[in-house]
């Protein structure tokens, strides 16, 4: 499917702190550089007849204050949307809102594609830290590598899952949760609490579910 070695070292993570709302969060950042203008990335991650193709079914109207869901995760509102360089939305999952921001600017031949995700700081943050959603991340971003390598190619759900519980994909989610790890500790972590939130993060990434 992908070179994992190659993947993850082709994708920068990095974690900060922001006060949002009044209240402590923490803001994920991952970025990777795209074969292609700008034009075509953001209409990959616009167009909901694409976005399927390389993330997840889409609902809603895609367009400044319009809701949105992802079809079996989160949904939110389009809080703002400056075509093609960046759009923001709230991301709502499971009774909790974070805010997400894309940005696409062009770098050498290609576009680097920025996802910027913040969310408070609370108990399941405590409990998993920044692999929790980072790990789901990456791997949104090898489903873009995979797209616009192949356009008219699309993600097939079940054979994505299955390749994520093989020993690639299990390698693949390691990798990523490491790099997650690290970038927890060089923001500040606790060595020591970001390796035990690490460790619980892949157990219930890698954990199959029960029959």
């Amino acid at each position: 499917m992908i070179d994992v070695s190659h993947q993850i070292s082709a994708v920068r993570r990095t974690l900060g702190d922001r006060v949002l709302e009044g209240k402590e969060a923490r803001v994920l950042t991952i970025s990777q550089v795209y074969d292609t203008d700008v034009d075509d990335l953001w209409d990959a991650c616009t167009n909901p007849e694409r976005i399927p193709r390389w993330f997840l079914p889409v609902s809603g109207e895609l367009k400044l204050g319009g809701k949105y869901q992802l079809e079996g995760n989160a949904g939110g509102t389009v809080e703002r949307c400056d075509p093609p360089k960046s759009f923001a939305a709230t991301w709502e999952f499971g009774g909790n809102v974070s805010w997400i921001e894309v940005r696409l600017t062009p770098e050498g031949d290609g576009t680097r594609f920025e996802l910027e995700h913040v969310a408070h700081v609370d108990e399941r943050w405590d409990e998993f830290g920044p692999g929790a959603v980072g790990i789901g991340w990456d791997g949104a971003l090898v489903g873009l590598v995979l797209h616009l390598a192949t356009p008219g190619s699309a993600v097939d759900p079940e054979a994505a899952m299955a390749w994520m519980m093989s020993p690639e994909g299990i390698r693949f989610m390691t990798a990523s949760n490491e790099a997650w790890y690290e970038a927890d500790v060089a923001s500040g972590a606790d060595p020591a609490k970001a390796r035990a939130a690490a460790d619980r993060t892949l157990k219930a990434y890698t954990t199959p579910p029960e029959a």
